[in-house]
């Protein structure tokens, strides 16, 4: 396992390197706003499996994508109607992960048969940067083991997995807290899952300044 300690002047050099390991299908630990989490394509079945076997995780329990920008969405879900886009415009970037409609074919690792994915564009931190700098989208589920708790270092996250990853960026000690919050959108109704750093109110209040009403349920 390489590792790479992120300083002023080697963090674009860190954001590259990441982007290739993750671009050739491997697996890397980096930090996000939250606690560190583990990066794999999307789109490389190959690289999701590995992600799941090295997190113990149930096949039915699907990993959440960040995205650089609300253009790459495309990518896996239709274009954002009003209530998704208000929402978007008013957390993002931030710790709020949006479960949206998913786009046919994504694989069952992303979405378990729900018909919906996850996904967030992460707050200001390194996670962020290298969603901007990558092309397309990638996982950013905790550096756990399943059931374990999260890792807020990169010591943690290297006690969980060791040189069973391809790259880890150490960028010290993570915020920690509550995770990212989780709503569901569809169909104009936001729908609470999980709570978190952002508080759900929070977010209805966003849609009801567009809806002149009350949203959600």
């Amino acid at each position: 396992m390489d590792v790479i300690r992120i300083s002023p002047e080697n963090s674009a050099g860190a954001v590259a390197a990441a982007g290739e390991v993750i671009r050739r299908g491997g697996i890397v630990a980096f930090p996000t706003e939250t606690y560190y989490g583990l990066g794999a394509a999307y789109d490389n079945p190959g690289a999701l499996g590995r992600l799941f076997a090295l997190k113990r995780r149930p096949d039915k329990k699907p990993v959440p994508l960040i995205a650089g920008s609300v253009g790459k969405l495309d990518l896996v879900t239709p274009p954002p109607d009003r209530v998704t886009a208000a929402v978007i415009e008013a957390f993002w970037p931030g710790p709020l992960t949006l479960l949206l409609p998913a786009r046919e074919g994504l694989s069952l690792l992303l979405t378990a048969g729900t018909a919906f994915v996850a996904v967030r564009i992460p707050g200001y931190s390194f996670a962020l940067e290298l969603a901007r700098s990558h092309e397309s989208l990638f996982t950013a589920t905790s550096a756990n083991i399943s059931g374990r708790p999260p890792a807020e270092t990169a010591e943690a996250a290297a006690d969980y997995f060791g040189g069973r990853l391809d790259l880890l960026i150490d960028g010290g000690r993570t915020p920690g807290g509550a995770p990212s919050t989780i709503v569901a959108i569809s169909k104009g109704t936001v729908t609470p899952v999980r709570k978190g750093q952002i508080p759900f109110e929070l977010v209805l209040e966003a849609v009801r300044k567009i809806q002149g009403g009350d949203a959600g349920a």
